[in-house]
């Protein structure tokens, strides 16, 4: 009789038992934030992921600037496009949460069906979906211009600017808005991790 013999190590089971890094007493939510060009959507979004960072949950942060470079670097600025962008982003989104990631999407979605099919599909995987709107004035989001498109636009040099010749349409019943031209950063984050605490989410 042969006796077979292997001088590689079998698996470390015991890693198996070693508790996740992560506080996994949450749910997986996506949380949208949905407002102009500067209105504050990335910062609060950003803030917001460090203080939930701090207290052990898995967050991501789906940027819209870096997800136009990338995951829909493919798609211009028509309606149909924009709207397929959403999509697209909704999805990922979607995934994230429904595996138990709190996702925070600072994207404008200037379209009310655009954001109503990505709650949709987040209904349809009982997944928790948040519309947050980050309500700024365009004139205070034209003197902010974080990156630069209000001046832009101001000089002839793009068009399409949403909010100023291109729509944005306000949701009519969002999870909550933030005035974030009256409201401090701090503020601001304070008053969304409240509502996630309110929903059992944080």
């Amino acid at each position: 009789m042969t006796t077979l013999q292997t001088t590689r190590p079998g698996p470390d089971l015991t890693s198996l038992s070693t508790p996740a890094p992560y506080c996994t007493c949450y749910p997986g939510a996506t949380v949208w934030l949905t407002g102009l060009p500067s209105s504050g959507k990335t910062t609060v979004a950003r803030t917001a992921a460090e203080v939930l960072r701090r207290d052990g949950r898995r967050v991501e942060v789906l940027d819209g600037d870096e997800l136009r470079r990338t995951l829909t670097g493919d798609l211009g600025y028509s309606r149909e496009d924009r709207h397929r962008n959403v999509e697209r982003v909704g999805r990922v989104a979607q995934v994230l949460a429904r595996n138990g990631v709190l996702t925070l999407v600072p994207v404008i979605a200037p379209y009310a069906d655009s954001r109503a099919l990505v709650r949709d599909l987040h209904r349809e995987s009982r997944t928790a979906f948040l519309e947050i709107h980050v309500a700024a004035p365009v004139e205070v989001c034209s003197v902010r211009d974080v990156k630069g498109l209000y001046a832009r636009r101001a000089a002839g040099e793009i068009n399409g600017l949403t909010g100023v010749d291109d729509p944005y349409e306000e949701p009519s019943a969002p999870d909550l808005r933030i005035d974030s031209h009256t409201e401090s950063v701090d503020r601001s984050v304070a008053v969304l991790l409240a509502l996630l605490t309110e929903r059992g989410l944080a």
